[in-house]
């Protein structure tokens, strides 16, 4: 089992995996530091409804383990078909191991088919061999488990924090920010300020994306030869934007939230760049209907463009891929077209979760060349809207955006289209 990756922050679960080839078996070790029940889980949408998963442990009477799928937020059911083998349980210093096996391909209709695009695994465990609600002890990250990119080294020790300090907006409260993003600004920006996104005539020159969080994400590292240049120019200036969601007006909560960033003073061979495609975010023009169960909006990166700003181009080879809309998002496609025709999908999300935004690492590097275009496609529902939805920065607006993480870097920050427009579909199974 080649492959590891711990699926919590403060890295109490261990997954590790490995396979031999595509149509044969893949087997999984989960090292959870608890004598309770464990569960692994392979989800649609990085909640429970529709995901396939396993339930073990070590009791007083011994190994048990199961293949189940749920149907709800409730105890997971039985499967008819066992399609997962158990091949050792054990408990040591407080921690339980559980190695189990399973075939790549779906044996049944309640197995879920691991492809090679990122799948959501999910987890949960208990204090004790009492099969009962998990609370706050479950999680979910989006794994590309056949493409993986391991790491070969320790991350640095070393970091710097981008955050806020005791800023009480007028919507403001932790538990609900919606997403930060970190912008290096141009040399001519030298003063420093707060105030609204977007209102600030200063920060409205930093668009550089430097890092990026959204709801539900959580620590990303990078391949090892490259990383974030910082520190080569005097003085730099970065814009650290957030944005709050705050439905419930609760007032006078102080927030200081941020992001952490790891560096190293080895140089790495490739400079990140972090490209923002998609629909532009302040469109107020464009309007998504009410009473939509499938409506599509599109928007168009053609990266032939970027030859008017210069010799600046070479091939850029994404490795990751972070995915934004808000509530009424369900799907998003990053497709990548070249001489007319797809070639591939950069990244895409069948079953979008809101509350489960990750930058996700691809796994395989996919390389965009000068010409190809990419296409960003957001599907939206509105069925339970009576009024129009807007292009904004709310959360009951809407976005359709993909943050694309290439190297090596170039200095293009955005490319964005206004968008073109589907009609929309009544029939939810329309595809």
């Amino acid at each position: 089992m080649p492959f590891m990756v711990y699926l919590d922050p403060d890295r109490l679960v261990c997954l590790q995996w490995g396979f031999d080839n595509l149509q044969g078996h893949i087997t999984f070790k989960l090292a959870v530091n608890s004598t309770g029940w464990v569960g692994f889980g392979l989800s649609p949408n990085g909640g429970m409804k529709g995901s396939d998963m396993v339930i073990g442990g070590l009791g007083s009477d011994g190994r048990y383990f199961t293949d189940r799928h749920a149907v709800g937020n409730s105890m997971p059911l039985l499967d008819e078909q066992q399609s997962y083998t158990l091949l050792s349980m054990t408990e040591s210093h407080g921690q339980t191991n559980m190695t189990f096996r399973r075939s790549i391909q779906a044996c049944d209709d309640k197995d879920f088919h691991i492809t090679a695009q990122p799948v959501k695994v999910i987890y949960a465990y208990g204090t004790t061999d009492e099969i009962k609600h998990h609370g706050s002890r479950r999680g979910t990250k989006d794994i590309n488990l056949l493409n993986y990119m391991p790491r070969t080294t320790q991350s640095s020790s070393s970091y710097f924090s981008a955050r806020v300090n005791n800023i009480e907006p007028v919507i403001d409260n932790q538990d609900v920010v919606h997403h930060m993003l970190l912008y290096r600004c141009p040399s001519f920006v030298t003063e420093l300020s707060e105030g609204p996104c977007y209102k600030d005539s200063q920060g409205l020159a930093c668009f550089v994306v430097v890092a990026s969080w959204a709801v539900g994400g959580g620590i990303f590292e990078f391949p090892e030869n490259v990383g974030i240049p910082v520190g080569y120019r005097q003085n730099d200036t970065y814009r650290l934007e957030v944005h709050y969601n705050n439905p419930q007006a609760k007032a006078g909560i102080i927030d200081s939230s941020g992001l952490k960033l790891f560096y190293t003073a080895q140089l790495r061979q490739h400079d990140v760049g972090i490209l923002f495609t998609g629909l532009p975010p302040m469109n107020s023009l464009y309007k998504i209907p009410p009473k939509a169960d499938l409506f599509r909006s599109y928007a168009i990166c053609d990266t032939a463009t970027f030859s008017q700003f210069g010799n600046v181009w070479s091939d850029l080879h994404v490795f990751g891929v972070l995915l934004h809309t808000h509530l009424a998002g369900r799907k998003i496609r990053v497709g990548h077209f070249r001489n007319g025709k797809q070639i591939d999908f950069l990244s895409l999300d069948e079953n979008y979760n809101f509350e489960m935004q990750q930058t996700v690492s691809l796994g395989n590097i996919k390389t965009i060349q000068q010409g190809d275009e990419i296409v960003i496609e957001c599907t939206y529902s509105t069925s339970d809207r009576a009024e129009l939805t807007q292009l904004g920065l709310a959360t009951t607006d809407e976005m359709c955006l993909a943050f694309l993480f290439y190297y090596p870097a170039i200095p293009i920050a955005a490319c964005t289209s206004y968008p073109i427009t589907a009609l929309p579909k009544t029939n939810p199974s329309d595809k």
